[in-house]
Parts: C-alpha cells; sequence; structure tokens
C-alpha cells in the first residue's frame, strides 16, 4: 500500500471576477478567493489536488508487516515516524485494524486527521460596508477616499474655468461628482453581480476601490457564451448610463451646474466602457476575447492565454501612448498647453495603468494554470497513513507503532473501532521526547465533527469547497463505505496547491 506524500498548501480559492472601472482595478491577494482580476474576470477557487511531489515507496507499510497502519502525523524533525514521509496512492490506506491488535498482523491504512487545523482563510476586510444589494456585500475601500478627494481637487479647478461664479462651493459639486462618478461604477459592477447570479455563479463582494470597482466571482463561467455574457454587461450598463447622462443634459440649461456634472458623468461613463472593452485581460474585453478563442478552439486554456498576452501588450502600448497622446495634444488639448507637472502626472498615470494591466493578465494566467492542473489534486492521493490508537495509549507507544507501520497521522478510536478524534500534529511536536512515555494521546486530540470526516474521492474545486466549508488542521478520509482511509492535513493540501500552481501548463 502506498503512503500519501505531502503536498503543498492551497487555500481555499475562490473566483475573484473584478472589473476595475475608471481603469483595471489591481488584483486582489489570493486570498480567499485566489486571484482577482480587474475588469469582470471571474476567477476560480483555488484547489489543492495534486500527487505527492516525492512519494518513497521504500517507506510504505508492506502487506506482511506487522502492526496495524493509519496515516500517522509527521510531527517534523526528529527521530520519531512523523519525520517521515511516505508516499501516497490510490490504494494508500487500507482499513482500519483493532487498535488493541499487535503482532504481525498485515497493516491497514486507516484514516486519520493529521497535523493542523486549516485555518478558514478569513475574510478579507473590504473596508466600508455600504449595503448588500441582491444579498451580496458591497464595500468601500479606504484607497477610494483618497480618490475622491483627488477627484474633488482636479475636477474642482476645471469647474473654476467653466463656472468661475461659484467659488469655493465649487469643491462640494466636485465632491458629489465624485460620489456620483462611483455610483456609476457600482451600477457597473451590479450588472457583472446580476449576470453572475443568473448563470448561478456565487459572488463574494464588490468593491469600490482606487481605480474602480471589483466584483469578486467565486465559479469560473461553465461556458464561453456565459463568459462573454458575464463581461459585456458591465461595459454595457456604462453605455446606457453615458445614454442616460447625455438624455438629462438635453434637459437642463447649459453651462449650469447639473449641466456640467451631467456632461462629466456622459463622458466619464463613456471613458469607462471604452477602457474596459479593450480586448485584454484582466479587463472586461480581455474576457470577451477569452470566450471567443474559448468557443473557436474548445480549450478555455487557449482563450486565456491569448487575452492575457494580449493584455500585457495592451498595458505597454497604455505605458508609452498614452503620454505621447497627452504630448501631441489628440486627447484634446494643444501640445503647447502641457504643462511639466502635467507630463508628470500622465506618465506616472500610465504607470500605475499598464502595472494593473500587466499585473492583472499575469493573475490570470496564473490562475488558469491552476485550474487546469485542478483535477490532479486527489484527497486519496495527498492522504496520510495513519495508525488507530485508544485514547490511554502513551504518544511513545503510538509513535512507536506509527514508525512500524510506516505511517504519519493517529486516529483515537474506541472500543469498536470507531474513529473518535485525531492526534494533532502540531501538539505531537510540542511534547518533548523524554515526557512522550508519560502522555496520552488524548491530551493531544481534537474531536471529530462531520465537517471532518470527507471523502476519498473528492478532488479539484470539490475538495477545496468541502475544506472551506469546515477549517481544520486535519481531516479524517473514508471510503464510500464508511471505512477509516487515513488523514488528510491541511498543510499537505497547502503544498500541493502552490506547487500546482508552479508547474507550467
Amino acid at each position: 500500500m502506498d503512503d500519501s506524500g505531502r503536498p503543498q498548501p492551497g487555500s481555499g480559492t475562490t473566483d475573484d471576477h473584478q472589473a476595475a472601472r475608471p481603469g483595471p482595478t489591481p488584483p486582489p491577494s489570493p486570498s480567499a478567493n485566489g486571484e482577482a482580476r480587474a475588469n469582470s474576470v471571474p476567477h476560480t477557487p483555488r484547489d489543492p489536488e495534486e500527487p505527492p511531489h516525492e512519494e518513497h515507496p521504500e517507506d510504505a507499510a508492506p502487506d506482511d508487516q506487522g502492526d496495524t497502519s493509519a496515516t500517522a502525523p509527521d510531527t517534523g524533525p526528529g527521530p520519531d515516524p512523523f519525520t517521515k514521509q511516505t508516499p501516497a496512492g490510490d490504494d494508500a490506506a487500507p482499513p482500519a485494524q483493532d487498535p488493541a491488535s499487535q503482532g504481525d498482523t498485515p497493516p491497514t491504512r486507516t484514516p486519520a486527521t493529521s497535523g493542523r487545523r486549516p485555518a478558514k482563510a478569513p475574510e478579507p476586510r473590504g473596508g466600508l460596508l455600504m449595503g448588500r444589494p441582491f444579498g451580496v456585500p458591497v464595500y468601500v475601500a479606504p484607497s477610494w477616499f483618497l480618490v475622491a478627494a483627488l477627484i474633488t481637487w482636479v475636477f474642482g479647478g476645471q469647474l473654476d474655468h467653466v463656472l468661475p461664479g461659484l467659488g469655493a462651493v465649487r469643491y462640494l459639486v466636485s465632491l458629489f461628482f465624485a460620489v456620483a462618478f462611483y455610483a456609476s461604477v457600482l451600477v457597473h459592477e451590479l450588472a457583472h453581480t446580476v449576470a453572475a447570479l443568473r448563470f448561478k455563479l456565487p459572488v463574494r463582494r464588490i468593491q469600490l476601490q482606487f481605480f474602480g470597482g471589483v466584483s469578486e466571482i467565486e465559479k469560473e463561467s461553465e461556458t464561453p457564451g456565459r463568459e462573454f455574457v458575464l463581461a459585456f454587461v458591465g461595459p454595457l450598463l456604462s453605455l446606457v448610463l453615458a445614454g442616460v447622462f447625455y438624455l438629462g443634459m438635453l434637459a437642463v440649461e447649459p453651462g449650469t451646474v447639473p449641466g456640467v456634472l451631467l456632461a462629466g458623468l456622459m463622458i466619464s461613463n463613456l471613458i469607462v466602457a471604452a477602457f474596459n472593452l479593450l480586448p485584454g485581460l484582466p479587463l472586461d474585453g480581455g474576457r470577451m476575447l477569452r470566450a471567443i478563442v474559448w468557443k473557436i478552439t474548445g480549450k478555455p486554456m487557449s482563450g486565456t492565454v491569448a487575452a492575457a498576452w494580449v493584455g500585457r501588450a495592451l498595458a505597454i502600448t497604455v505605458l508609452i501612448g498614452l503620454p505621447l497622446l497627452t504630448q501631441s495634444g489628440a486627447l484634446g488639448e494643444g501640445a503647447a498647453d502641457v504643462s511639466g507637472m502635467d507630463t508628470v502626472t500622465d506618465a506616472l498615470l500610465a504607470a500605475i495603468l499598464a502595472a494593473i494591466i500587466w499585473t492583472g493578465a499575469g493573475n490570470s494566467l496564473r490562475m488558469a494554470r491552476l485550474r487546469e492542473h485542478l483535477p490532479e489534486l486527489r484527497a486519496r492521493t495527498l492522504t496520510r497513513r495513519a495508525v488507530p490508537v485508544e485514547s490511554a495509549t502513551p504518544l511513545s507507544e503510538a509513535l512507536r507503532r506509527a514508525n512500524e507501520a510506516g505511517a504519519r497521522a493517529l486516529v483515537i478510536v474506541d472500543a469498536d473501532g470507531e474513529p473518535r478524534s485525531l492526534v494533532r500534529e502540531a501538539a505531537i511536536v510540542g511534547v518533548p521526547e523524554h515526557r512522550r512515555p508519560w502522555v496520552a494521546v488524548s491530551g493531544l486530540a481534537q474531536d471529530l465533527t462531520d465537517g471532518m470526516r470527507v471523502s476519498a474521492e473528492l478532488a479539484g474545486e470539490e475538495l477545496l469547497d468541502t475544506l472551506r466549508a469546515t477549517p481544520a488542521t486535519e481531516y479524517l478520509v473514508v471510503e464510500e463505505s464508511g471505512a477509516i482511509y487515513g488523514v488528510l492535513s491541511a498543510a499537505d493540501v497547502e503544498r500541493a496547491f502552490v506547487k500546482a500552481m508552479a508547474r507550467p501548463s
């Protein structure tokens, strides 16, 4: 029987579908949610299911070996069995045996929860909670207040030329414009959210931040058609809003405060729509391009690669082209009117936008690579062999049995052989070797809950969702029949996740 090796960390991942409105938004760090993409880019949850990276068949307990075998937690460096890594395969964990049995009975693999209880990835702080439209929380990030102040200052300066009679009141009008503009960004994001909910894709949150908005969608679209619609509805709503503001502008006197505000909101929404329709990840247009290539080739990864490289080319174009356009006067000002300060500001803005687009495209590629490898990550492969022991068994004796069985986890069972708790790997490491004969395993165990029992058949995203639902450091892995298979360590899952992320497609 093979023993499961310890793959690498992966956290719950969630798909973050982000849409940056005035410009692409920086991808949120893989927190819960995985990679986040700007401009309506659904993100896939992170799934750690990759075969063990180091296999040592010689460590596996042979069928003719004595002692009951289960998966014993790896206790880290030291002369005990927990320092040993044994590979896990599809047959890694044989059935558990009576803990009292000793001698030359063939080793059996019993699932025990090994390692530490994976802490549930904390819900990322989204800033100030503004409400829950459609049940989705909307947050305003602290960075928004910075950009609101910037818009107030810049737009206030423009108003001084257009409406010189306003005086200091122009800054109050400018602040109203900043709030109204981000309200239209929120409508853009809500369009993505409503479409996602319509397709039964869970939306984690909406966040308004420095460079726009982000809709964090936790699942990947199942078809290219849905992907296209999900990406397109955001720019479409921005265009609709621009039309509404244009009609409102026709109904008021030009050269008045309402007229100037409506004109500014119309132009800003046109810019948001046009920018997000650019065909490169992580923008909405990049998601649409991805959907088209996916439809043509039948391969979502091909669509992601194509849209990501277009996004990187777009980033370079923005970095070089935006300052040149400003200098040439193509954006509405004469070249002679551009001051040195304006040149620096334009170059800084171009650099920030280019960095966001380039980073978002890279994140999209990494997450696509992870999704491609998710099916390889299986609970059965990652499970450690475990040894069943009774609650009063001294730790030293339990480790001796685990060592003989080539196991790396301990499961405490009752008189009927039913698993009751899992001995925590971290607790074992904390017990000095000279005290282990006097410490009962029951004092180092964590009671099993229903959520800590997982099927050996779980794989990919389903495995991650199950682990996220019940945060723990170890899980008891069971066969469909209910028989113990072994112990799954959250640390092993995390390592498998990281390894999958690093592997080439």
